[in-house]
């Protein structure tokens, strides 16, 4: 058994165009009704003055008074009545006694008989206009007297009946339907056109459906974890989420909608990102303290609308590739080492076998001292064990690509110094990403060579990298530490991100960060970090 279907609420746009058709009918048909009551009452005042104007002439004619005095007054008022009805258009005009006895009547039966009306105002010499049924039925008269010396010898009444009072207001309310049933249609025809569009914004939703769906979007924007930015067609600041506000360092309270993205303070090169026309698919960016993925699309829609903008975090995920990519580097180092420590076995099992077994030692020992060598060195400038087992892995990297890697007399670092506001990730981060940098900067060269300090003073930690290669031109001296900078071809993933990295590590750490030219040529790159607890947390 099928169930009956429940019918679907009308749409936003259904419901609004009823309201307005209702509206409209209801004014118009309220300006109807009261333009006839309007004009109905205006024709019955131009009917009395039109009466009294036609009653007070015939009164004043002299040809009137003469006919009175005659014997037979009817005989020459009667022609005369009948002329001046036509010419005025009134229904009748009757003069009589100042009795009320007719002279004249359009019926000529009714003529001697009394007038029906008042007439007392008119026999003290007052003009009266009123609205009675007489024998032609009701109308709107009035009466006059006709005066000569100041005494009343006649009654003069002129009128027009209400039937063509309505005959004339008939005409104009035939009109006036013609105009509110025009009104009413090009009303209709024009909601319908405005409600047919709002039809097509609203998808024909009724307002229910619309209150749901902003209370769902309200939910959503709350609940997504993403960062959401959406830009008019000026670029100012049309909806933020709650993710958008954390992820760009946007205060809660802080209101930006209405605002250009230009004026949130955000890193150049992210500024321009979100200003761009053109689509961004997936780039990194970084601001104070994090590392975003960001794409972009603008809204479609013909002319422009604006830019949806999404953002993602990756700061934790780029950690843990640095890392990965350091635990890889110190994977092929110990190939790379595992190889040479076999090819010298097998120098030693060779020297046996030819009974050179005092070779064979004195070979291994060497062998055995330099590698311990490095190792008190290391350890010995640098005890902290993070940056030592760093040092180590870099060392055999360097050397792996024809670098040399050397820890200079001047490093100093015994364990525990380090306060737990340093983290072994950000150090990891800044100095590895330093000595990258150096050793592909140095790689190449003539005695290739990279030289790491690191040492406390002041309350601060110092690391400088120094490398042998070409440098860094003043002029790109700011650039370097830019996401995206690179003099070196980009690789699969890209360049330009290391620096940028360090420099977003050492800023949220309270330090510093310089380049510079070594004195034996190439870059020399300085980190300074504070040691004490409160002015890290303060720099953070």
């Amino acid at each position: 058994m099928r169930l009956p279907s429940v019918p679907r609420p009308r749409s936003l746009a259904g419901q609004l165009f009823g309201m307005q058709a209702v509206l409209i009918a209801v004014v118009v048909a309220g300006y109807a009704l009261f333009t006839y009551v309007s004009d109905r009452h205006q024709a019955e005042e131009a009917a009395t003055r039109q009466a009294t104007a036609v009653a007070r002439s015939v009164a004043d004619s002299p040809s009137v008074r003469a006919a009175i005095h005659t014997t037979d007054p009817t005989a020459e008022l009667q022609p005369y009545a009948l002329q001046v009805m036509r010419d005025t258009e009134v229904d009748f005009i009757t003069i009589m006694t100042p009795d009320g006895i007719r002279w004249t009547h359009p019926d000529r039966t009714q003529i001697g008989k009394h007038y029906l009306g008042h007439i007392e105002a008119a026999q003290q010499g007052h003009t009266y206009s009123e609205t009675y049924k007489g024998t032609l039925g009701a109308s709107v008269r009035t009466v006059t007297p006709v005066e000569e010396k100041g005494r009343v010898i006649g009654l003069v009444s002129a009128g027009i009946k209400v039937e063509a009072i309505s005959q004339r207001v008939q005409e104009q309310v035939t009109a006036l339907i013609g105009v509110a049933a025009s009104a009413l249609l090009l009303g209709a025809l024009g909601t319908y056109v405005i409600n047919a569009r709002l039809r097509r914004h609203t998808h024909g939703m009724n307002a229910a459906e619309l209150s749901h769906m902003h209370d769902y979007h309200q939910a959503a924007l709350h609940a997504v974890r993403e960062g959401l930015l959406m830009l008019d067609g000026q670029y100012r600041v049309a909806l933020i989420n709650d993710g958008g506000r954390e992820l760009l360092g946007v205060a809660a309270e802080q209101d930006v909608i209405g605002r250009s993205v230009a004026e949130l303070g955000l890193p150049a090169p992210l500024t321009g990102a979100l200003l761009a026309s053109e689509p961004r698919v997936d780039e990194v960016h970084l601001t104070a303290d994090r590392v975003l993925v960001v794409n972009t699309s603008p809204v479609s829609g013909g002319e422009r609308r604006g830019t949806v903008a999404t953002l993602r975090d990756v700061t934790e995920l780029q950690s843990l590739m640095g890392e990965l990519d350091s635990e890889r580097g110190f994977t092929q180092a110990l190939r790379s080492q595992a190889h040479e420590a076999a090819n010298r076995l097998h120098t030693v099992v060779s020297l046996i076998e030819l009974g050179r077994a005092e070779e064979a030692v004195d070979f291994a020992t060497a062998e055995l001292e330099l590698a311990q060598a490095l190792t008190d060195q290391v350890v010995a400038a640098v005890a902290e064990p993070v940056l030592a087992a760093l040092l180590l892995g870099k060392t055999a990297q360097a050397n792996e690509r024809g670098v040399e890697l050397v820890v200079s007399d001047e490093s100093r670092l015994d364990d525990g110094l380090l306060p737990e506001s340093l983290s072994a990730r950000d150090l990891v981060t800044i100095l590895g990403n330093l000595i990258d940098n150096a050793v592909d900067a140095a790689q190449g060269t003539v005695g290739a060579r990279v030289t790491v300090t690191a040492y406390a003073e002041d309350a601060e930690l110092v690391m400088r990298v120094t490398d042998t290669g070409a440098g860094v031109d003043p002029a790109h001296a700011e650039l370097v530490f830019q996401r995206g900078f690179s003099t070196k071809p980009a690789g699969p993933g890209g360049r330009g991100l290391g620096l940028a990295l360090v420099r977003q590590a050492v800023t949220r750490l309270g330090g510093t960060l310089s380049v510079a030219e070594a004195p034996e040529g190439g870059a020399v790159f300085e980190v300074r970090l504070p040691l004490r607890a409160s002015v890290t947390e303060g720099g953070a």
